[in-house]
């Protein structure tokens, strides 16, 4: 019993050690797939909350300020009054609206809200696609560089497929004629999807130009400019070794 007592304390050590990682490792894999989702999606259904309450805070500071077409005239749709030319021979003034400078959020600010009825998503969009300041927290990020909404160009947008909310899991579900709105500030932009890419390579940066077309896979996408949006994220789930990419095109815009 003695000359084994110390090949069973080793026994019951090693035991112990691999019982203790096997709890370590169980409570990582509950940190990253049960509490990063809770955290991120409490803390982008709030940050939504705010947005809403900033416009609508917004648009009651505004009422009776003017007639109901001036409330209506945001920058970021229709642009400021172009000042009228000189009164030169039978020249008359104008009114026509120029359009104005596209104004580029700060980084990491959350400003207009996705929502897709058919997955019942409803997330915060952030300025950059960076995972610290944007993705990890349940937002989906928008590539700087592409256009803003309703712009001209593709709006394009990155989120993640597992764990931190997930907002992006189940855009594979989405097919031609669904519909995602895109709410800002100023309006409600409509887009209506048209195309998908199951997968691609993650450098495919194609799918996110301005006329949207995969340089992986050229069959895939567009020819012509237009007003596009295109939703990014992983593929296969919990990997991050290719893209899925879903492409729409704006169908509807309701001004505030």
């Amino acid at each position: 019993m003695r000359r084994n007592a110390p090949w069973l304390r080793g026994l019951w050590t090693g035991a112990e050690v691999t019982v203790t990682v096997g709890v370590v490792l169980l409570l990582l894999v509950v940190h990253q797939l049960w509490w990063t989702n809770r955290q991120a999606r409490e803390g982008a259904e709030r940050k939504v909350e705010a947005l809403e309450r900033e416009w609508e805070s917004g648009e009651a500071a505004e009422a009776g300020d003017g007639d109901a077409d001036e409330q209506a005239a945001a920058p970021e749709d229709l642009g400021e009054l172009a000042e009228p030319p000189p009164d030169e021979g039978n020249h008359r003034p104008t009114t026509e609206r120029k359009p104005a400078a596209p104004r580029t959020p700060d980084y990491e600010q959350a400003y207009a809200v996705l929502s897709i009825p058919k997955l019942g998503v409803r997330v915060p969009v952030a300025q950059g696609v960076s995972k610290q300041g944007v993705l990890n927290k349940g937002y989906v990020g928008h590539y700087p560089g592409s256009a803003q909404p309703g712009g001209a160009g593709n709006f394009a947008l990155a989120g993640h497929r597992n764990t931190h909310g997930e907002p992006f899991r189940y855009i594979n579900r989405l097919g031609k004629g669904d519909r995602l709105t895109v709410d800002t500030k100023a309006a409600t932009f409509t887009y209506t999807v048209d195309r998908t890419l199951p997968q691609t390579s993650a450098r495919d940066s194609g799918v996110i130009a301005k006329v949207p077309r995969s340089i992986v896979k050229p069959s895939y996408g567009y020819s012509e400019p237009g007003l596009y949006i295109t939703l990014t994220t992983c593929t296969p789930e919990y990997t991050s070794k290719y893209r899925l990419i879903v492409w729409g095109k704006l169908t509807a815009i309701k001004k505030r």
